[in-house]
């Protein structure tokens, strides 16, 4: 049997309760309606629903990252930062619930820089730098919308680009 933790349902649900509410406003009781299982099952699973959104929010940043073309990986970073940034969660977190984020930029990494890593590891050569570019490409993700006006996101990627390019040669 497939563990629930892992179970495309009940996240797609969660998913969908998140944009429907924001973190702070879903409970597990209404992803277990929407997802057509117990309350129960799910709290044997997840003790709250910020754990059950740090499964959702990396399963859904690691479709992003697979989703690229790492041929070119300049180009991949840039298009993932972009892939983010418009993603609808990404946004909804964002907008409604920011203070989830927060302790993924101060206090450890989580399960999606740890995956993110794995890919970018083997593509710039080396942990350290992986690690560097991560640590700007996610700069960029976070902190664009602020340094906006006069420039816009389009110009500021451009920028990301330069950098990783003069940095990854």
């Amino acid at each position: 049997m497939t563990s629930i933790r892992h179970n495309e349902g009940v996240l797609d649900a969660a998913r969908d309760c998140v944009l429907a509410y924001g973190v702070r406003r879903t409970t597990l009781t209404d992803v277990a309606r929407r997802a057509g299982v117990s309350r129960m099952t799910l709290y044997r699973r997840w003790p709250d629903v910020r754990t059950l959104v740090a499964d959702l929010m990396t399963r859904e940043w690691v479709r992003v990252v697979e989703g690229l073309d790492l041929s070119d990986p300049v180009r991949a970073i840039v298009a993932g930062v972009r892939g983010l940034r418009e993603h609808p969660l990404w946004r909804k977190i964002v907008e409604a619930d920011p203070e989830l984020l927060v302790p993924y930029l101060l206090d450890r990494r989580g399960a999606s820089h740890e995956a993110i890593l794995e890919v970018l590891e083997p593509v710039v050569g080396d942990p350290a730098r992986a690690r560097a570019v991560l640590l700007v490409a996610q700069s960029f993700l976070l902190s664009a919308p602020t340094m906006l006006d006069p420039v816009t996101l389009d110009e500021l990627d451009a920028e990301l680009a330069a950098l990783l390019e003069a940095y990854l040669g």
